[in-house]
């Protein structure tokens, strides 16, 4: 199989990403198109990690975007050390933190401090994505 120049220079972004992905260093400045995320599915949810590594003060930062169908929650609620923030970029979500719940919608954003329970769920007719910033460790 032969490739060409194009192609490799295509497959550079992915290799970036996916290094990016599951690196535990340092992170360094860089830019992630959407389309060179690599993609996990579940069921009807899917899943596309951004990046997780150290910032410059030793804390751990990890991004990820998640897609949820109608009536799904990715996970049970739970808690964890580290703190947590979701940011609704489409559709309305359920977001119950530390026995508060409140819907949110596109532009929308819960923190979620160090032990808090918590969890969310697409209460929606449509499909509903967002992101998860988490900032520190698990200790």
């Amino acid at each position: 199989m032969e490739f060409t120049r194009r192609d490799l220079s295509r497959l550079l972004p992915l290799v970036a990403v996916a290094r990016a992905a599951g690196q535990s260093g340092q992170l360094a400045s860089q830019m992630y198109p959407f389309e060179a995320l690599p993609v996990h599915g579940e069921g009807p949810n899917r899943e596309w990690p951004v990046f997780e590594g150290m910032g410059h003060a030793g804390v751990r930062i990890e991004l990820h975007e998640t897609e949820l169908a109608p009536g799904q929650m990715p996970h049970p609620a739970h808690h964890h050390t580290h703190e947590e923030m979701i940011l609704v970029r489409e559709g309305t979500m359920e977001v119950t933190i530390a026995g508060k719940s409140a819907t949110l919608g596109p532009g929308g954003v819960g923190f979620v401090a160090s032990n808090d329970e918590h969890g969310w769920r697409n209460v929606g007719a449509g499909r509903a994505r967002y992101f998860v910033l988490a900032v520190g460790q698990d200790s």
